[in-house]
């Protein structure tokens, strides 16, 4: 049973009173409200331990430097991959898939190139590899839907070949709520040598998620969507693809 009562406990914010009435939050997709364990370790850490991390021996430093780190691989774990240097922290998914897009997308989608997307993606998911399509002179091919809102397979079949290069695709759609086939389209990307790019900002929060067993490629989503801090988002990427991937940003207070 789905006690609403208490769980509106842990949610500070939920005891305000908005027009006359306790609050009901209804808009969770866009950004969620935050526990109070989340408020209070992030009070606990600007009140005894901020310093910056990986740039100092001293003991604040080191502290937050051990709290990041382990922070990394809950988030290994969380997602089960492989290892914590494929996760890589961003301020948000759209950062994330900016990254890729301008990294390994500048590296290897070239002229006559195809990057396949779908009508459901978030901007975030589409602008970016719309921008590198026109940059680099690809071909932005879109994936086919059902009435029903589902990805049409045996159209995807045909239009994943071996011009195509990435195929971006959400996890969870935000707009019809639809959960993509993922293994498929990782056999089908990889069968043609292509990369499976998975936008999980709706899906990591709703689903476990393995980035493993969905053998995708790089995947994006963003803590403050599912009960964490604003202004942090994560990258994973296999370990071979993020090593070949040029800097994205540069300078000596980079975190990664």
């Amino acid at each position: 049973m789905f006690d609403s009562k208490t769980i509106r406990k842990d949610f500070p914010i939920l005891d305000r009173m908005v027009n006359g009435r306790k609050l009901v939050y209804l808009d969770s997709a866009a950004t969620s409200q935050k526990p109070t364990s989340v408020i209070n370790a992030l009070t606990n850490y600007y009140e005894n331990y901020n310093a910056n991390i990986h740039r100092g021996i001293h003991t604040l430093s080191e502290e937050a430097t051990e709290a990041f780190e382990t922070t990394r691989e809950k988030i290994r774990l969380f997602i089960d991959a492989a290892e914590n240097r494929e996760v890589i922290f961003t301020k948000n998914a759209t950062e994330a898939i900016n990254l890729v897009a301008q990294t390994w997308g500048r590296q290897n989608v070239l002229t006559g190139d195809e990057i396949v997307i779908t009508p459901m993606e978030h901007h975030s998911n589409f602008v970016p590899w719309q921008q590198l399509a026109k940059e680099r002179e690809a071909k932005l091919v879109f994936l086919p839907l059902t009435d029903d809102g589902q990805i049409d397979l045996p159209a995807a079949e045909k239009l994943i070949n071996k011009k195509t290069r990435v195929v971006a695709v959400t996890q969870m759609s935000n707009v019809l709520g639809t959960i993509n086939p993922l293994n498929e389209l990782a056999k089908l990307a990889h069968h043609v040598g292509a990369v499976l790019f998975v936008d999980g900002a709706q899906g990591v929060p709703h689903l476990p998620t393995s980035v493993r067993e969905l053998d995708c490629d790089f995947m994006a989503f963003s803590l403050h969507k599912m009960l964490g801090p604003t202004g942090v988002g994560v990258l994973w990427g296999r370990e071979t693809l993020l090593d070949a991937m040029p800097a994205y940003m540069t300078g000596p207070s980079v975190p990664t």
